[in-house]
C-alpha cells in the first residue's frame, strides 16, 4: 500500500495557512515541510510565502551552509531551488497528480553571501488542467537573490508528473 499523500498540495497549503499567522509560523511550517522530506530541511531554509503555484523561501547565512570560500555552498543553493520549487508546484496541482523531481540544472551567476531568497512560480501544464491521462516532464525555474536583488543562481528543476493511478 501506498504511503502517499493522494493531495499533498491541498495539505501543505492547509498547513501553511493553519501555521502561517502563528508566532514563529512559517519556522514551524518549514520545520514541518523537513520532516516530510528530511535532506530538504536540513538547508535549513525558512518559507515566507506559499501559495498556489508560488513558494518564496528565506535562508540565512550561517557557517552551517558555507564553504571554504566564505560563501554559501553551491549545494545549499541547489537544495534551496529544489525545496522552493516543490511547494510552489505542488500547491498548484490537482489531488492525485504525483510529481517527482527527476533532474537539476543550475547556473551560478555571484557569489552567495548574506540572506538570500529564493523564489519559484510554477504554472500548472495545461496537459494536467485537462486531465492528465500519461506522464509528461515539466520544468519550474527557481530564482535565487541576494540581499541586493541581485541573481546568485537560476536553477530549472526537472519534475515528472503522473496521472492518478487507478
Amino acid at each position: 500500500m501506498s504511503r502517499a499523500n493522494p493531495s499533498p498540495g491541498a495539505r501543505l497549503l492547509a498547513n501553511w495557512q493553519r501555521l502561517r499567522p502563528l508566532p514563529f509560523g512559517p519556522r514551524l511550517f518549514s520545520w514541518v515541510v523537513g520532516r516530510t522530506a528530511p535532506y530538504t530541511g536540513s538547508v535549513g531554509g525558512v518559507y515566507t510565502h506559499v501559495e498556489p503555484g508560488y513558494a518564496r523561501v528565506e535562508l540565512a547565512d550561517r557557517r552551517a551552509v558555507r564553504n571554504h570560500l566564505a560563501s554559501i555552498h553551491a549545494v545549499a543553493l541547489v537544495n534551496l531551488a529544489e525545496m522552493t520549487s516543490g511547494v510552489a508546484l505542488m500547491t498548484a496541482l490537482p489531488p492525485r497528480v504525483r510529481g517527482i523531481v527527476t533532474g537539476l540544472s543550475i547556473e551560478y551567476r555571484k557569489k552567495a553571501r548574506g540572506r538570500l531568497v529564493c523564489e519559484t512560480r510554477a504554472p500548472v501544464p495545461e496537459a494536467v488542467i485537462r486531465g492528465l491521462t500519461e506522464s509528461l516532464t515539466h520544468d519550474v525555474h527557481a530564482t535565487i537573490t541576494d540581499t541586493s536583488g541581485d541573481t546568485v543562481a537560476v536553477a530549472t528543476v526537472h519534475w515528472r508528473l503522473s496521472p492518478p493511478t487507478s
